[in-house]
């Protein structure tokens, strides 16, 4: 494993991308390239209420959000990565064992490789894990940078927000 998940019980939110970048691979740190939109991302869609500097994401379990990769064997670009080290079964594990209310694919890509599927579009899905509900975001990568759009980030937002409030009541 190339960096740990940030995961663990009563989490709202949990973000699965393709795989570490060389970036964030030298710096032990998740969405760590400098053009990368991640934690830009986190603050203007209203999941946290500042930036955070990379090297800050073990601050986002206080707002109830965890983060994993789907490939933990390999980093680089998403080109680079072989096909049989995506473990949709150990992704799978891990989301059912923590349970949060929502898991976000960081990019089509992690989406369509755990879902087996050639195609999949933005914005909650139909699949589940277990009691989770699925999520498809456009990629925060500054490589991606033609397919950015904020509004589907700013959608799951606003659900992460009310799934943060339920668990307020609850407990």
């Amino acid at each position: 494993m190339l960096l740990d998940d940030l995961l663990r019980e009563d989490l709202a939110l949990v973000f699965c991308g393709t795989a570490l970048s060389d970036t964030s691979h030298r710096l032990s740190a998740y969405y760590a390239h400098p053009g990368n939109r991640f934690y830009a991302a986190l603050a203007s869609a209203g999941f946290t209420p500042h930036q955070l500097a990379p090297a800050e994401y073990p601050k986002l379990l206080q707002w109830g959000i965890g983060l994993t990769d789907l490939n933990k064997t390999e980093h680089g670009a998403d080109s680079a990565l072989s096909a049989d080290a995506f473990d949709a079964d150990a992704l799978r594990d891990k989301i059912e064992r923590c349970a949060p209310d929502y898991l976000a694919f960081t990019s089509k890509r992690a989406a369509q490789e755990y879902f087996k599927v050639p195609r999949v579009e933005y914005g909650l899905q139909r699949q589940r894990i277990g009691s989770t509900r699925t999520f498809v975001l456009p990629s925060p990568s500054g490589r991606a940078t033609r397919y950015w759009d904020e509004a589907p980030w700013r959608a799951l937002a606003g659900l992460y927000q009310a799934a943060r409030s339920r668990r307020r009541r609850r407990s």
